[in-house]
């Protein structure tokens, strides 16, 4: 069966086969943060035993100080002078010259420390860095963003979006937790960094609010305090152009700590501004999202990962739209047909359900892990890391597993193409991280000097992305200018020409992965060249086409 296809349009953000090494980077991939669980295991074990050992240390400390008030009690108050015994006296003179001394300035509680210290430096090398904590932080954002997330929702645990002035979940965890005032100032703090105050002022009023609610006490796990929480909020609403509200937190601030001389300088500044003009911004008016310079598409793609289904009421009503038991004229699917799903017809998308089993699925996973490292985006010629791309890929060679050859025959079988290397690339196995996604691309290349003509057999005709795991919400594929998203099917493979007949990239196939609301998204994508094709998918005599 020939599958139609369909107009050149220049814009690369395209993932190729070579991959750097990358350290770190636990938040690209929800594996290294399942990973990490085991590590803070270690930490509690190392933990408990330090309280235990302090524990022993108080009680020796409480023994000692029970003894020494005891004598006071009852020995040194009574109505003889006890000194007058030379073994009272003795025993007086002792404490005070040796087992005094021993206690102050016993290094007990040091080497206490210092054992946990060096339990931690350990598995220092297995936790996560300060990028990793900042991209978490973006993650969220993101998700906040794509499916317009109240910020105060997430930080009780919840996921909602507020429709016609109601709140309304768009998913209910099974598992969850609250944010704690520390928690919401990272987050805002990342984005104050940045100077991103659309993103600042919500999460640091909740820190604020929540630091409030607890009287301003501080915990010593804690990063930051009410203080630094009102600090930075002043600011970032200052540089919204609400002038009066920075006003009113600086000066709770200044209850706090009215010794600052850089928060005086900024409320004599304030007033000074309210007074030459006078407050015109009502809280909150000032915020505004900033600008993709890359995503040019954003409102169209946000709107499909949020309704995850078409945009056209129309779309699915299509009759030519079916779905049957294919076998692709293979003798080999004669007896087990796959079930297929047209999904769309301008591209042609198609849905291949029960593409793969569960032991195949993880097969492929277990696999790739060792070889994990940050998906790259193409750059020119070179590849690079983007924050509109947050994953982990690694390659997976036929020799690897023989699973991985089985699912290159069955491909073949399915499209009639070849997907042996160099006509196909080498399995690429994708793991998404915290608020992982993929940003609009297309997966062939756009420029002739794209990394995917190295492999020196033409452009990437046709993308077979596998479905490895299922998602609890988001990570829907989107494709923007056809206008309909579909959602993450576990075992399912979904299919589609990438270049029209004639050779030139189909505009249409502008593609994204949405980030992963809830849950841990794998995918397998093999992508297939035009060389090697040229009898399974001949060119069309009509150079339009």
């Amino acid at each position: 069966m020939k599958f139609p296809t369909c107009v050149y349009f220049s814009w690369s953000l395209l993932a190729v086969a070579v991959i750097p090494v990358s350290l770190g980077e636990m938040y690209t991939s929800l594996l290294n943060v399942k990973q990490a669980i085991s590590v803070e295991r270690k930490l509690i074990d190392y933990l408990k035993t330090y309280i235990d050992h302090e524990s022993e240390r108080l009680e020796d400390i409480m023994r000692f100080y029970a003894k020494v008030s005891d004598l006071h009690t009852e020995l040194y108050k009574g109505p003889t002078t006890a000194v007058a015994n030379p073994l009272v006296a003795f025993t007086l003179i002792k404490r005070l010259q040796s087992e005094w001394l021993n206690v102050v300035y016993s290094n007990e509680a040091q080497e206490n420390t210092q054992a946990l210290r060096s339990s931690y430096e350990e598995e220092e090398a297995d936790l996560p860095k300060l990028e990793d904590l900042q991209g978490a932080a973006q993650g969220l954002m993101r998700l906040q963003d794509v499916y317009a997330l109240q910020v105060a929702s997430l930080v009780r645990g919840d996921f909602q979006r507020v429709t016609n002035g109601k709140p309304i979940d768009i998913y209910q965890p099974a598992v969850s937790v609250p944010l704690s005032g520390d928690d919401c100032f990272l987050v805002g703090k990342v984005a104050y960094e940045q100077e991103d105050y659309y993103h600042s002022v919500p999460w640091l009023e909740e820190s604020v609010r929540l630091f409030r609610g607890t009287g301003g006490e501080w915990s010593p796990e804690n990063q930051g305090t009410l203080e630094d929480a009102l600090d930075h909020l002043a600011f970032s609403h200052f540089k919204t152009g609400n002038v009066s509200y920075a006003l009113s937190l600086s000066q709770e601030l200044l209850h706090h700590d009215p010794m600052n001389g850089r928060v005086l300088q900024n409320v004599e500044k304030y007033e000074k501004l309210l007074v030459a003009s006078p407050p015109i911004s009502l809280r909150g008016d000032g915020l505004r999202r900033p600008t993709s310079n890359h995503l040019r598409t954003r409102d169209t793609y946000e709107r499909l990962c949020q309704t995850q289904g078409s945009q056209q009421p129309t779309h699915f009503a299509n009759p030519r739209l079916f779905c049957d038991y294919f076998t692709n004229g293979n003798p080999g699917l004669l007896l087990l047909p796959v079930r297929r799903e047209v999904l769309s017809l301008r591209p042609y998308v198609v849905l291949y359900h029960n593409f793969i089993t569960d032991t195949e699925a993880e097969d492929i996973k277990s696999s790739a892990q060792p070889g994990l490292r940050r998906s790259v985006v193409a750059a020119g010629e070179k590849q690079a890391t983007a924050e509109y791309r947050i994953s982990k890929s690694a390659w997976l060679k036929g020799s690897v597993h023989p699973t991985v050859g089985k699912l290159d025959q069955r491909i073949s079988m399915l499209t009639g193409l070849n997907v042996k290397h160099p006509y196909g690339e080498y399995l690429q196995v994708v793991n998404y991280g915290i608020g992982g996604h993929y940003e609009p691309h297309f997966d062939h290349a756009t420029s002739p000097s794209s990394p995917v003509y190295k492999l020196k057999t033409g452009n990437r005709v046709a993308t077979f992305m596998i479905y490895l795991s299922s998602v609890e919400a988001g990570g829907s594929t989107a494709f923007i200018y056809a206008n309909f998203s579909a959602p993450v099917m576990e075992k399912a493979a979904i299919f589609w020409w990438n270049l029209q007949r004639n050779g030139q990239g189909d505009a249409d196939t502008l593609h994204a992965g949405c980030p992963v609301l809830i849950g841990d998204k794998w995918v397998a994508n093999k992508w297939i060249h035009e060389h090697g094709q040229e009898f399974q998918h001949p060119c069309s005599l009509n150079p339009e086409e």
